[in-house]
């Protein structure tokens, strides 16, 4: 990873914005968009962006796993599957 090629001002985006999208799509890696020396904006191609959402949800769901076990919010596999099977009676005497 270059980090210089990955930090852009804002003046460099506007004047070289094709550039930076190929750049974006074709390393995957984000460009990192400054103004007055800060940075203000991240700059990713689609693909990536996807898989960052998808990843964040699989960790909400994996976090709130984890707070119901803590809380004792469980079922053993046998309670789970009789629950399910009263269930599947009742939508059948629908």
């Amino acid at each position: 990873m270059n980090i210089k090629e990955d930090i852009k001002p804002i003046s460099y985006i506007k004047a070289n914005a094709a550039e930076i999208l190929e750049q974006v799509n074709e390393t995957h890696r984000p460009v990192y968009i400054t103004q007055n020396g800060e940075a203000r904006a991240v700059l990713m191609d689609p693909e990536s962006y996807e898989k960052m959402k998808k990843a964040i949800g699989l960790l909400k769901l994996l976090a709130q796993g984890e707070r119901d076990i803590v809380d004792g919010n469980v079922l053993s596999q046998e309670e789970l599957f009789l629950a399910m099977d009263r269930d599947f009676d009742h939508i059948g005497h629908d």
